[in-house]
């Protein structure tokens, strides 16, 4: 169960419906590897961490809570960072089917568990992910293997 300002924000975040259209909230970049989106004004990597933009070819990879943090690091001199919980459900599109995510603007996105920055408070074994075959936003003990795109 999520706990109650968490679960406000995310069911607030989750009620957007087919009446925003999603064509005109992703920009792509010219080179195919970002995407801002227009609604939030973040910039995801357009491909999760392991595939080959433009069109997100290849296997995601996957990590651990820690390797994931580590990964974001290791790319924060240009600014990249994993992201909160809040901004990963951002990317939900439940006007569409497996994969919850809008396939134009994040082509290839496996309908898998996607990590968040995010721990779980009370619980420093466990953080946040966003399930993109559904969208269900859950829980997961950190040393699991999820996917990660990053953000920024």
């Amino acid at each position: 169960m999520l706990g109650g300002a968490l679960s406000a924000v995310l069911v607030s975040l989750l009620a957007v419906g087919p009446a925003q259209a999603q064509a005109n909230r992703y920009t792509v970049s010219a080179d195919g590897s970002m995407v801002a989106d227009g609604r939030t004004g973040l910039v995801w990597q357009r491909c999760a961490l392991g595939q080959v933009p433009p069109s997100c070819i290849g296997t995601a990879t996957t990590f651990t809570h820690e390797q994931a943090l580590t990964a974001a690091a290791n790319q924060a001199g240009a600014g990249w960072r994993l992201p909160n919980v809040k901004e990963l459900v951002s990317l939900v599109d439940r006007t569409v089917v497996v994969p919850t995510i809008d396939a134009l603007a994040f082509p290839g996105t496996p309908a898998t568990w996607f990590w968040s920055s995010s721990p779980v408070v009370g619980s420093p074994s466990l953080a946040w992910y966003v399930f993109f075959n559904d969208g269900y936003v859950g829980n997961s003990y950190r040393s699991n293997p999820l996917a990660v795109r990053l953000v920024r």
